[in-house]
């Protein structure tokens, strides 16, 4: 059975109330969730389930289960002590920490814009994230870099999702900057991630409202990682 994805809609929640639909060897299902399975370089989220009778049990990472669109949620402690299927719960994410990583991945696709080269990989963490680019080492300036990603910050710009067929993705390969990471296709539509006057392009996971909310960042380390992988960290300033 498939999760509601609600941070699909509104990454600004922090819980809800929900339903055990299974129970694996990894974890548990719910009918609807709050939490971002890891994917995209992004981690999954953390936070804390609680039982009807108020036990509360740590949920300590969140992966994609095996079937489109469902979501497991790893809890710590003994299987005997997890919810029940059919079970009904209420789910919390760690909010700071969620919030952090939606700072830092927002501010991966303006640095993306800023430097204007394929992206061969990349990584979020809370306090900071970086891309990789298949680009020439001379051609990546740490200042200028830093300060044209926080030029574009300063613009306060609100980010929207918009949605649009596979085949509409087909037509404008264009929009995909990832080497490594290709957004995911056959179910009809697929997610973008639409930053006006700034950045177009297919992701599924979690941003903030207004790119104001990244705050300035700076320029942590620019290495090679080999001839086609350049690498820019970026952290919080």
């Amino acid at each position: 059975m498939a999760t509601e994805l609600l941070f699909r809609d509104d990454a600004y929640l922090r819980h809800c109330a929900a339903t055990v639909t299974a129970r694996t060897e990894r974890g548990i299902e719910l009918d609807r969730t709050v939490f971002y399975p890891m994917g995209g370089g992004q981690p999954g989220d953390t936070g804390r389930l609680t039982r009807a009778g108020g036990a509360v049990l740590a949920v300590i990472d969140t992966r994609k289960g095996e079937e489109p669109d469902n979501v497991v949620h790893v809890l710590e402690g003994e299987a005997s002590h997890w919810p029940e299927v059919g079970e009904s719960v209420q789910v919390e994410i760690d909010w700071e920490r969620r919030h952090a990583l939606m700072r830092i991945h927002t501010c991966l696709h303006v640095l993306s814009c800023v430097v204007l080269a394929p992206v061969t990989g990349g990584n979020i963490a809370v306090d900071k994230g970086r891309l990789d680019f298949d680009i020439d080492m001379s051609l990546l300036d740490a200042a200028r870099i830093e300060e044209q990603v926080n030029a574009l910050i300063a613009r306060a710009v609100d980010t929207e999702s918009v949605w649009i067929s596979d085949a509409e993705l087909d037509a404008q390969p264009e929009l995909v900057k990832t080497m490594s990471v290709q957004p995911p296709r056959g179910q009809g539509r697929v997610r973008l991630l639409k930053i006006p006057g700034i950045d177009l392009q297919p992701c599924g996971g979690t941003h903030v409202r207004n790119i104001a909310e990244i705050g300035p960042v700076r320029v942590l380390k620019i290495r090679s990682e080999g001839k086609r992988n350049k690498r820019v960290e970026i952290g919080f300033a």
